[in-house]
C-alpha cells in the first residue's frame, strides 16, 4: 500500500504526482468551481444537511452522508495514529501494520488457521534465533536456522490464501481497495455497490476485531524494497531524510514514516500486535460512509458489527514539543545526483488560526507553473528545472514546516538558486501580494476543495480525516470561510514572522565530483 504524504517519498515524485492530479481535471471542471462564496455556500450547506453522525457506546465514531445519485457507497476508516506515534526503535511500525491489515482473520486468508497458527509462532521464534546466531558470529547455526525458516515459510504460505480479502471485495463489485500511512494518521478506503453495505460492515469489523498478521516476513522484504526505492537508492530521498533530522531536534516528525532500515529489519510480529492493541481501539477510530445509504440502517448494522468491540482506554498522544529554532541550520549531502536545494521554515499546525494563510502563502510562492518560484527560477532566470513547495510538511497535526525545493539547471550553482529563492521570499515580506494574485490562489484552493467533495471517495476521506484529526467533520466545511477571510496583510504578516534566518533550515544535495 502506498504511503500518504510520507517524508515517507521523494520530492520529485511528489511534484510529479501533484502535477498528474491536476491533469486529471479538465479546465472546464476547474472553471465551474471558481464561483464566489455566495454561490458555493448553498451547495456546501446542502451537503452538510445530509450528514448524520453517531458514536457507539465503545467510542467508535461514524459520519454518514446520504448521496442517492448512484447505487454505490464509499467507505473510509481513519485511525488516528501515524509515524509520529511510533516508539523509539520501532520506526515504520505504523506503515508495517497498514501492509498487514488486509491479510485477513482467523476465517479469511487461511485454509486452516488451527494448522497455520503454530507455524506463524515458530517462524517468529526462528527469526529471533537466526538473528541471535548471526550476532554471535555462528555462521553454521545461522545457515541451518535459515534453511528451516525458509521451509517453514513455504509451509505456512501453502495454508494461507493470498489476498482473499481483496478477492471478496472484488467479487462483490468493490473497487479502490487501498490504504495509506502518514506521519499523522492511517487511512483505509474502498467502495462497494449500495446493496453490499452489510458485507462491508462484516468485513471491516472482522478485520480489526480478529486480525491475523500473516505473511509478516514476506511483507518485511516488500517494505525494505520500498525503502530502497524511496530512500536508499534515491538521492533526494536521502536528502529529505537528513533534512528532517536537522529541522526537527525533538519532535518525531524528524523520523521517516517508512522507518529506518535497521528498525524495519528488527520489527517483530509482536511489535505490530502491541502497536495495534494500543492504537486501534474504538475511541481512536473514525468511519465515514458516503453514498446511497439509509443512516438508520447504517447505525443498525454498526451496532451489530462494530458494537462487538470492547471499549478501551484512549491511546497515548505525542507529548514532545519541538522547541523554537534559535539559529539557522543546514545539512549537505554529496551524492551522484543532480544538485537540489531545499529550504524550510517552522510554521504552526493545521488548526492554528493562521493555517489557511500559510497554505495560501505557500501556493503563491510554490504551487504550480503560475507560482512565483516557478516563474522566477524556472521560466525567467532559468536557474532551475523545477521549483515548488509544500505547505505542511511532513504533516499538519503538529507544528511543521513550510518547505521549498528546486532542482538546479545544468551549469547553475546552488548559491544562485538560493539567492533567487530568497529574493522571492524577501519580496513577499517587503510587498503585499496583489488582490488579484491572492484571489487566484483562493480560487485554486476552493476548486481543489470542491473537487474533493464532489466524489464519494474524496468526501469520505475528508470527513473521516477532519472528524478524526480536528474533532469535528464540520471543520471541513469551514474551510471555504477561512479561505475567503485571508487578506494580503495576513500574508505579509506571517511572512515576516516566519521567514527569519534563525527559523530556517537549508538542505543542499551536491554532485559527488563537486
Amino acid at each position: 500500500m502506498p504511503l500518504l504524504r510520507s517524508p515517507r517519498s521523494t520530492l520529485a515524485l511528489c511534484l510529479s504526482l501533484i502535477m498528474a492530479l491536476w491533469c486529471l481535471f479538465p479546465a472546464s471542471a476547474a472553471a465551474q468551481f471558481t464561483a464566489s462564496r455566495s454561490t458555493m455556500q448553498p451547495y456546501i450547506d446542502r451537503v452538510a444537511n445530509h450528514i448524520t453522525e453517531f458514536t457507539l457506546d465503545n467510542g467508535l465514531k461514524f459520519v454518514v452522508l446520504e448521496r442517492h445519485e448512484a447505487p454505490v457507497v464509499s467507505f473510509a476508516t481513519y485511525a488516528d495514529v501515524g509515524g509520529a506515534d511510533e516508539p523509539d526503535g520501532q520506526t515504520g511500525v505504523a506503515h508495517f501494520l497498514e501492509h498487514l491489515a488486509f491479510k485477513g482473520t482467523t476465517q479469511i486468508g487461511t485454509r486452516d488457521y488451527a494448522q497455520e497458527a503454530p507455524l506463524l509462532d515458530r517462524l517468529d521464534q526462528l527469526f529471533e534465533q537466526r538473528k541471535a546466531a548471526q550476532a554471535a558470529g555462528d555462521t553454521a547455526k545461522a545457515e541451518a536456522l535459515d534453511a528451516e525458516f525458509q521451509n517453514l515459510q513455504q509451509e505456512a504460505a501453502a495454508i494461507a490464501i493470498q489476498n482473499q480479502f481483496g478477492q471478496i471485495v472484488e467479487q462483490a463489485g468493490g473497487v479502490g481497495l487501498n490504504a495509506a500511512t502518514s506521519a499523522d494518521y492511517t487511512l483505509y478506503t474502498y467502495s462497494l455497490p449500495a446493496n453490499k453495505l452489510e458485507l462491508w460492515m462484516s468485513l471491516e469489523s472482522e478485520r480489526f476485531l480478529d486480525p491475523v498478521f500473516r505473511e509478516f516476513f514476506e511483507e518485511q522484504q516488500v517494505i525494505l524494497e520500498e525503502r530502497r526505492w524511496r530512500t536508499d537508492n534515491s538521492p533526494i530521498g536521502q536528502m529529505v531524510e537528513v533534512f528532517l533530522d536537522a529541522a526537527f531536534k525533538v519532535h518525531p516528525y524528524r523520523r521517516p514514516v517508512i522507518g529506518y532500515n535497521e528498525d524495519i529489519r528488527n520489527l517483530t510480529r509482536q511489535n505490530v500486535q502491541d502497536f495495534f492493541d494500543l492504537y486501534y481501539v474504538p475511541n481512536n477510530l473514525t468511519i465515514a460512509i458516503v453514498g446511497d445509504v439509509d443512516p438508520a440502517q447504517v447505525r443498525q448494522f454498526a451496532e451489530i458489527y462494530f458494537g462487538r468491540y470492547a471499549a478501551k482506554p484512549a491511546p497515548p498522544q505525542v507529548q514532545l514539543v519541538e522547541p523554537p529554532q534559535t539559529a539557522p541550520r543546514s545539512v549537505t549531502l554529496r551524492l551522484d545526483s543532480e544538485p537540489w536545494y531545499l529550504e524550510g521554515y517552522h510554521r504552526p499546525n493545521g488548526m492554528h488560526p493562521d493555517s489557511m494563510a500559510y497554505d495560501l502563502m505557500s501556493s503563491i510562492l510554490s504551487s504550480g507553473r503560475t507560482s512565483r518560484l516557478y516563474k522566477s527560477l524556472v521560466e525567467e532566470k532559468r536557474l532551475a528545472l523545477g521549483a515548488a513547495g509544500y505547505g505542511g510538511f511532513p504533516g499538519d497535526k503538529f507544528p511543521n514546516l513550510i518547505l521549498f525545493y528546486a532542482l538546479t539547471a545544468p551549469g547553475v550553482e546552488l548559491d544562485q538558486v538560493a539567492t533567487a529563492l530568497h529574493g522571492e521570499i524577501e519580496r513577499l515580506k517587503r510587498e503585499r501580494v496583489t488582490a488579484e494574485e491572492l484571489e487566484r490562489v483562493k480560487n485554486q484552493a476552493k476548486a481543489g476543495l470542491l473537487r474533493s467533495l464532489a466524489s464519494n471517495g474524496g468526501m469520505a476521506r475528508l470527513l473521516a480525516e477532519y472528524q478524526g484529526k480536528t474533532g469535528s467533520w464540520r471543520n471541513l466545511f469551514d474551510q471555504l470561510t477561512k479561505i475567503e477571510a485571508v487578506t494580503p496583510a495576513d500574508i505579509q504578516r506571517i511572512a515576516r514572522a516566519t521567514f527569519r534566518p534563525e527559523n530556517k533550515t537549508v538542505g543542499q544535495l551536491i554532485r559527488t565530483e563537486e
